[in-house]
């Protein structure tokens, strides 16, 4: 039966709530969510209002058109209810984020990039590296979500494609590529920064306005040697934020966004 709400008897005693999304052709959960009332229904009714450019790049909504197209309904599945609190939401929606690998969703869960699932070793390396000092303006860009995609080297997860001023990017001439805190990669764009099309970067579908990405090469080993392997400071890694991108500068002890 298809279902677009709650009943309100229902509604009323659900609080905050963790849910799946559930592809009927292979019984694979595709995304994970937390919220109240009737945001399980949502997405699949958002999917079918948004124009093209809104979902060009969202995993989530070309399922779910897949999914509708071959006449199916999503499937909706509670996996807990009667949550007291927005932040226990977050922290049990991570948790199964991590535990389904593959998703749609375009962030982590909350947190998963300070305490998500991980080898005890990265967990022991992570604590004890040294944090990096920034000596010129930078980008910082956690890359966790994109590098997920074996197919996808570093170089292509960190340069694209992001929402970003590119007029503040294109001052700066370092990008460092950082996953759960620790840098794996540093690189100078060696043009301005372009904007996100199926030329620029050739993993696109079609092109995304609002969206850049820029073409650079590996850092200098000096460079390297400075940010490689180093942990990202406490002061650019605010628990739980959301934006994947932070601009650093040597005389700013919290950074700022894009």
């Amino acid at each position: 039966m298809k279902r677009a709400a709650f009943p309100a008897e229902v509604r009323d005693k659900l609080r905050w709530y963790v849910y799946r999304l559930i592809d009927p052709r292979n019984g694979e959960t595709f995304y994970v969510g937390k919220g109240r009332n009737d945001r399980v229904f949502q997405h699949a009714l958002n999917t079918l209002t948004a124009t093209s450019d809104e979902d060009a790049a969202d995993l989530k909504s070309q399922r779910i058109k897949e999914i509708l197209s071959a006449g199916l309904e999503v499937g909706h599945v509670v996996h807990r209810h009667g949550i007291e609190t927005e932040e226990i939401a977050f922290q049990i929606e991570a948790a199964l984020i991590d535990a389904y690998p593959g998703l749609t969703n375009v962030l982590g869960g909350h947190g998963s990039g300070d305490y998500g699932v991980r080898h005890v070793e990265q967990i022991v390396a992570e604590y004890t590296a040294e944090p990096f000092v920034a000596c010129e303006p930078l980008i910082l860009i956690s890359v966790g979500k994109s590098f997920g995609d074996e197919s996808r080297s570093i170089y292509d997860a960190v340069r694209g494609v992001w929402r970003i001023d590119p007029e503040k990017a294109n001052v700066r001439r370092l990008v460092l590529a950082q996953r759960r805190g620790i840098v794996i990669e540093a690189f100078r764009p060696i043009r301005p920064w372009v904007p996100a099309t199926k030329q620029n970067f050739q993993w696109l579908t079609e092109d995304i306005p609002g969206r850049w990405g820029f073409v650079g090469e590996v850092a200098e080993m000096e460079a390297r040697e400075k940010y490689l392997r180093h942990r990202v400071p406490d002061a650019y890694r605010k628990k739980g934020a959301a934006n994947p991108i932070r601009f650093v500068d040597p005389t700013s002890s919290a950074g700022g966004h894009s």
